[in-house]
């Protein structure tokens, strides 16, 4: 906090003048001809002054804090030297201050990302990517992992969008600076480099990388011709094609950042190929979905021991969505040809209550669940009693999907808004509202399912990084559309 202060003195100044504002704009006088804009500005300062200046740590954040800051969570407990690369951690805070700046002009949000940037840099891999947090103690393993000693080392992620995040704050904040700013710059491009050579040559991610992966044949999906039950299992399977935790989805969305940015027609390609996989990957009839990951013959595989070989509904739903996506950057066609059948076996698996299993089993569709023994796992028809760590069954986003595709097909430069600059004005409300005094969104645990399952007791009172970035981009792109 100290060495942040006096990097950058003239933004005391700002914050302080900005504090002034805020409890004008923010407190009881909020109503005496104040516009809305005028508030939501207000309460951007506030917050984001409240966990620039005192949530970071090197720049970088967790997922949750106690209200007095003292506990830190982000996949467990963080210590005072940590901060984590996994959304919703350090790149997703660090994209809700590029937001700001977008929307304010202010440097004093820029300044707040390129630190947040500068934070990821720091555990940059020697791989080119990232692992799931970073310490800054010396002594600390992810510390270790950078410095090129400890197990696990230069073991670069994709898993849950870790090295992908980091990638898109780095590039857009190399953007923001002009690409003058040498260092991130160079860890920028070096990122890039790394992501293009762990693209295999069919198209497919891996989940870890260590370096430039070895080519592989070049083939459709199908099913296992063996006992996919007992046979088939790869215990490396990190290194074979991921669809799991919307891997692809995540290096869509940075390739596309990539190509709007530089400009450099490898990006374009990187993200045709990843299309043409989506094309290989898709099942046979009967069951033309997904899987989670496959071998390099494109049979399903297990991973760990509670997600088998299957078709997955989650992967088969995330996956139509960024076809949708890579079709509106490359306007090409062939991305649209697997939307009918996929969606048609969608609408026939989904269950009684409306939801969809996590996995069908290969051939029959039958759901697929798993029980729990001890530390061992069975597969089993039953759903009536699943273990609770995790998401047995989800939510169907069949509808939204299906509309998208119509609207594209119909009109192929259709632009689907996932954006938030429509936001009624009550939603803007209540976010100024619910800023405390401190320039804080405190929330309350009521028992809800949380990224990185931390252990609260229902009522306790935590600050969010996830609600903080939400609520930050909701005020920027209203400030930025009025």
């Amino acid at each position: 906090m100290k060495d942040i202060k006096a990097k950058y003195p003239c933004f005391m100044w700002t914050v302080l003048l900005m504090s002034i504002l805020t409890n004008i704009l923010c407190g009881q006088t909020a109503s005496a001809g104040l516009s809305l804009r005028e508030e939501a500005v207000g309460a951007l300062y506030k917050a984001g002054g409240y966990y620039r200046w005192q949530v970071a740590v090197h720049g970088g954040y967790v997922y949750y804090y106690s209200p007095d800051l003292k506990q830190r969570l982000g996949e467990g407990v963080a210590t005072d030297s940590q901060i984590w690369v996994q959304p919703p951690g350090t790149p997703t805070v660090g994209m809700a201050f590029i937001e700001a700046y977008e929307a304010t002009g202010d440097r004093f949000f820029l300044e707040a990302a390129q630190e947040a940037a500068e934070a990821l840099i720091y555990g940059q891999l020697e791989s080119g990517g990232w692992t799931n947090s970073i310490d800054f103690d010396p002594k600390g393993q992810v510390a270790q992992y950078r410095n090129g000693r400890g197990r696990g080392k230069n073991n670069s992620s994709l898993d849950d969008g870790q090295s992908s995040s980091a990638i898109r704050l780095i590039i857009q904040v190399d953007q923001a600076l002009d690409f003058n700013n040498t260092s991130i710059h160079q860890s920028a491009q070096a990122a890039l480099d790394a992501l293009l050579a762990a693209q295999y040559p069919n198209g497919g991610f891996p989940q870890v990388w260590t370096g430039p992966v070895k080519p592989q044949p070049v083939m459709k999906a199908s099913y296992p011709d063996y006992d996919w039950r007992t046979e088939g299992r790869i215990k490396e399977y990190w290194n074979l094609y991921t669809l799991n935790d919307n891997v692809c989805g995540y290096v869509a969305e940075t390739l596309i950042d990539a190509v709007n940015i530089y400009r450099q027609g490898r990006y374009q390609t990187a993200l045709k190929r990843l299309g043409d996989f989506f094309l290989l990957a898709q099942m046979p009839e009967p069951q033309p979905g997904w899987a989670q990951q496959y071998n390099y013959q494109m049979k399903p595989i297990w991973a760990r021991a509670f997600e088998p070989p299957a078709v997955a509904s989650d992967e088969t739903q995330e996956t139509l969505e960024t076809l949708l996506t890579i079709y509106r950057v490359t306007g090409d066609t062939r991305y649209l040809e697997p939307f009918e059948r996929a969606l048609s076996y969608l609408k026939r698996s989904v269950l009684p209550e409306g939801k969809l299993a996590r996995y069908y089993e290969l051939k029959t569709n039958r759901p697929l669940y798993m029980v729990r023994d001890g530390k061992s796992h069975s597969l089993t028809y039953d759903d009536s009693k699943l273990p609770s760590h995790y998401g047995w069954k989800i939510d169907s986003r069949i509808d939204e999907i299906e509309k998208s595709y119509q609207a594209l097909k119909q009109n192929r430069n259709a632009i689907l808004n996932k954006s938030l600059t429509n936001s009624q004005d009550h939603s803007i409300r209540a976010i100024i509202n619910q800023l405390d005094s401190q320039g804080r969104w405190i929330s309350t645990y009521q028992g809800e399912p949380l990224i990185g399952q931390p252990k609260f007791k229902p009522g306790e009172a935590y600050v969010a990084s996830e609600v903080f970035s939400k609520n930050m981009e909701m005020l920027s792109h209203f400030i930025s559309d009025n």
